[in-house]
């Protein structure tokens, strides 16, 4: 058999409840410390990533190409169709709606604006009369030149820090990411984001 344990004396004059009571209180615990507390390791992420310089990257150029643009007095839109027309001439309205994943009514508000500046015309095609080809009239082809001159500026202005050599491994591996990620790195499919922002 277990003996109980014997309570505390009484000190004379307290009542026998309260002293009771506070002998059997529970001893106070010992505060933890923060070297008692699990270590829970912090999630790290890297503070440089690709995907996020590529977006920075991207955007900071796209804005600077829009800049540059509104210098000629075009906007992202009407540049990119004229880049596309100079690239084919001749191609339909329905074409250019495709190869820029632009509605139809919106390209045919583009060249309207275009033709009305006589920077592109209209011409019915020979093999389907219902349809119009498109072409840059000569004030049309000047305004490509300087778009071309701006172009250039644009690119050494982005890789003003890189050698020769660099821009060469640069753009290869950029074509790379770009064809992994089913897109388009060459021709005017590179204005169709600006197509449809701006």
């Amino acid at each position: 058999m277990f003996e109980a344990a014997e309570d505390p004396p009484r000190p004379a004059g307290e009542p026998a409840s309260r002293h009771l009571a506070a002998a059997r209180q529970p001893a106070p615990s010992t505060p933890s410390t923060a070297a008692d507390q699990p270590t829970i390791a912090p999630t790290s992420f890297p503070e440089v990533t690709i995907a996020f310089l590529l977006a920075q990257l991207g955007q900071h150029a796209a804005d600077r190409l829009t800049a540059r643009i509104a210098e000629l007095d075009l906007t992202p839109p009407q540049a990119g169709i004229l880049h596309a027309i100079a690239g084919a001439p001749g191609r339909s309205q329905q074409a250019l709606s495709e190869q820029l994943n632009l509605l139809p009514s919106r390209v045919v508000a583009f060249v309207d604006e275009l033709e009305k500046r006589e920077l592109l015309q209209r011409r019915r095609n020979p093999a389907d009369r219902r349809l119009y080809a498109l072409y840059l009239t000569e004030r049309g082809e000047q305004v490509m030149a300087e778009l071309a001159a701006v172009a250039g500026a644009h690119e050494e202005e982005l890789t003003a820090g890189l050698t020769d050599q660099q821009r060469t491994v640069l753009t290869e591996l950029l074509v790379t990411v770009a064809d992994h990620q089913h897109l388009q790195p060459a021709g005017a499919s590179g204005y169709s984001t600006l197509l449809r922002t701006r």
